[in-house]
């Protein structure tokens, strides 16, 4: 048996990332695992109970500390129990808190037990004006604080790279008259 494939879909929040996560679920007739799919109502429902604005995100000290570690845990958890069925799987998430620290994949290998898997990382990219667009387009509460500060948001997460190590990576650019 070859070993199943995990492909990570990453890049900044409006880039397309779940567009092309979902192609490439429907190419490779893989598990599909959207982060915001499988946690998003249990984040938005902790932090109002805690007291927080369900849409402050970014600048959430509590969310950034206490929740986002378990958001990614599930999903790369029940990546692992596809990998472990053979099955390919297709994760959609920025893993931006993640991408600087090389050991993260590895180290999710371990903790999660997945067995012997092939990693392709593919880091979606736009535009600085084509992601603005997008997210007033799609008006999500949580891209308010995003717009908001979008200078930082961009110096921030626009030209983010991926430091992993055992992974295959490739970039695509989603910008509108490269698609």
């Amino acid at each position: 048996m070859t070993a199943p494939i995990l492909r990570i879909v990453i890049g900044t929040a409006g880039s397309g990332k779940s567009t092309i996560a979902q192609r490439l679920a429907r190419e490779h007739d893989a598990a599909y695992l959207d982060k915001d799919a499988m946690s998003a109502r249990f984040v938005e429902a902790a932090l109002a109970a805690a007291g927080y604005d369900p849409g402050d995100r970014e600048s959430n000290t509590f969310y950034l500390q206490r929740i986002l570690p378990l958001e990614y845990d599930s999903l790369l958890d029940v990546a692992g129990t596809n990998l472990r069925l053979g099955r390919p799987v297709v994760v959609d998430a920025p893993f931006s808190p993640y991408l600087g620290d090389p050991d993260f994949i590895t180290g999710a290998a371990e903790r999660f037990d997945w067995p012997p898997v092939d990693v392709e990382v593919v880091l979606v990219r736009v535009s600085p004006a084509t992601l603005q667009r997008r997210l007033r387009e799609r008006g999500l509460e949580r891209d308010r604080f995003k717009l908001d500060n979008w200078d930082e948001y961009w110096a921030e997460h626009g030209g983010r790279t991926c430091a992993w190590t055992g992974v295959r990576q490739r970039e695509i650019c989603n910008d509108e008259h490269q698609a």
